[in-house]
């Protein structure tokens, strides 16, 4: 790991300084953790089953996918040891290959990656608040459908409205202060991994399903339900097989890669830390902890909770889990109807710390930019979040 960050302008410390350094190793690691589990590990599982069609290709693809978000996280640990300030990805790209490809990363970050995250697990929080209260339902509408097309629509329902509240008021908590946003963060994602601790603990020890055990570790590699694999693009039907499960070695590499499509989408968020540089205590060595510790915590939850489901769940149970809600399925087999209560508002849980994270990080994506040069010198300014 580098010891030294590469030179600054001294506009850029004096304006880094008015960031509070209130975030310490253990509150950037909630913040990976918090931001990495949302409710992909809950569902996603149902997915890569019927893709690789074996407990062995369930289990592989989240090892490789581990693998690969470790491999990553103490790559951007080394950069964010060269560049310890705020902004993140932004600033690696931007002193990488030039402002240019800084500021598209930007404004693609602000206007999809990761504003289209926080919608879509604050979409998931209001589905999951609608199996504990039935009035918050998707199709009770405050503003009923206007077509603009035959694909498309404007329209706000109750649940729309519940994600919408819910991004509002935890962006309003955190410009109060990164103070309460770090503390937020802390309590949730505590929460949140004792959550999937008591949920595997529950499936292993109170639900294990001898049938299901003997099932799914006895013809382990032995494929069976999965569904044919083949490119979206008619034209490229006829160049490329149709794949059925990880057989042969086309096979394996289609069906694996395929697979990692939602146990990737599951892992995302680990790099949100970087954009909070500014505000870590010790940046050069925390930031890279941080993303190093975080992500191994989340690769063996996922694991585990993933032999969890195995040894509750027949291989056919999980392929075919109502709504691709193997958590769901897996508690309830385990402790009947209340199980799906009880996943609820763990889902519940995790949405919401998990869209605290992603906009406590951010709102600090853009920290540094460079607005000119003097004597040759690129000068930067600060991200305007408040900083209290």
């Amino acid at each position: 790991m580098a010891e030294t960050a590469l030179p600054v302008t001294t506009q850029t410390k004096k304006e880094e300084a008015g960031f509070v350094r209130a975030i310490g190793l253990f509150d950037g690691t909630m913040i990976v953790v918090g931001s990495m589990i949302g409710s992909g590990i809950f569902i996603v599982a149902a997915d890569i089953s019927r893709q690789t069609g074996s407990p062995g290709g369930l289990l592989l693809t989240w090892i490789l996918t581990g693998l690969l978000t470790i491999a990553a996280a103490l790559t951007y640990g080394e950069l964010a040891a060269l560049y310890p300030h705020a902004g993140g990805q932004y600033v690696y790209l931007r002193e990488a290959y030039s402002p240019l490809w800084g500021f598209l990363y930007g404004w693609t970050l602000f206007l999809v990656i990761q504003t289209g995250t926080i919608a879509a697990v604050a979409v998931g929080f209001a589905r999951y608040i609608g199996v504990i209260f039935p009035s918050i339902s998707g199709s009770t509408w405050i503003i009923h459908p206007i077509n603009l097309g035959s694909k498309y629509a404007i329209s706000l329902s109750v649940q729309q409205l519940i994600g919408i509240l819910m991004i509002a008021l935890i962006t309003f908590l955190n410009t109060l202060g990164v103070r309460l946003g770090k503390i937020i963060q802390n309590i949730f994602t505590s929460a949140k991994t004792i959550g999937v601790i008591g949920l595997i603990l529950i499936c292993i020890f109170v639900g294990r399903n001898a049938d299901a055990v003997a099932d799914n570790f006895s013809h382990f590699w032995q494929i069976r339900g999965a569904v044919p694999i083949q490119p979206g693009a008619g034209f490229l039907r006829g160049l490329i097989p149709t794949i059925t499960g990880a057989v042969g070695f086309v096979g394996i590499i289609v069906a694996f890669g395929v697979a990692q499509v939602g146990s990737l989408f599951s892992s995302d968020a680990w790099n949100n830390i970087g954009f909070t540089a500014a505000e870590v205590r010790n940046p050069k060595r925390d930031v890279a902890l941080s993303m190093a510790l975080g992500t191994l915590v989340v690769t063996i939850l996922y694991i585990v909770a993933n032999i969890a489901y195995l040894c509750t769940l027949t291989l056919a149970q999980i392929q075919n889990a109502p709504d691709d809600r193997v958590a769901t399925a897996a508690l309830n087999a385990a402790l009947g109807p209340v199980g799906a209560a009880i996943m609820a508002v763990a889902i519940i849980i995790s949405t919401f710390g998990c869209n605290n994270g992603l906009i406590l990080a951010g709102s600090r994506s853009d920290g540094v930019a460079p607005v000119g040069r003097i004597n040759n010198t690129r000068v930067l300014h600060a991200s305007c979040v408040r900083r209290q």
